[in-house]
């Protein structure tokens, strides 16, 4: 299962940035386990320096912006072997 994961405040662009994940998983028929992670010590685990941020199987592949759900699924379709099944 793709593991994705939203490193933030919990702020709007946060939000903004899980909702385009979570569409972009369900517009691939992927099945995700969605993580937020709002601790800062946690964050800093990723070496990242803005937020909002998505890590997808323990890779960041942005920081600091909101992808569009088309790069988000592209990333989602690289990132290995996922299960085809519904969006949990």
């Amino acid at each position: 299962m793709l593991n994705i994961k939203i490193l933030g405040s919990g702020c709007a662009n946060c939000k903004k940035l899980e909702a385009a994940a979570r569409q972009a998983a369900q517009n691939l028929n992927i099945q995700a386990e969605f993580e937020k992670i709002t601790d800062m010590g946690k964050m800093m685990t990723y070496d990242i320096l803005s937020t909002p941020a998505l890590v997808i199987n323990e890779k960041v592949v942005s920081s600091g912006r909101i992808p569009t759900v088309a790069d988000i699924q592209g990333w989602i379709s690289t990132a290995g072997p996922a299960s085809s099944s519904t969006c949990t």
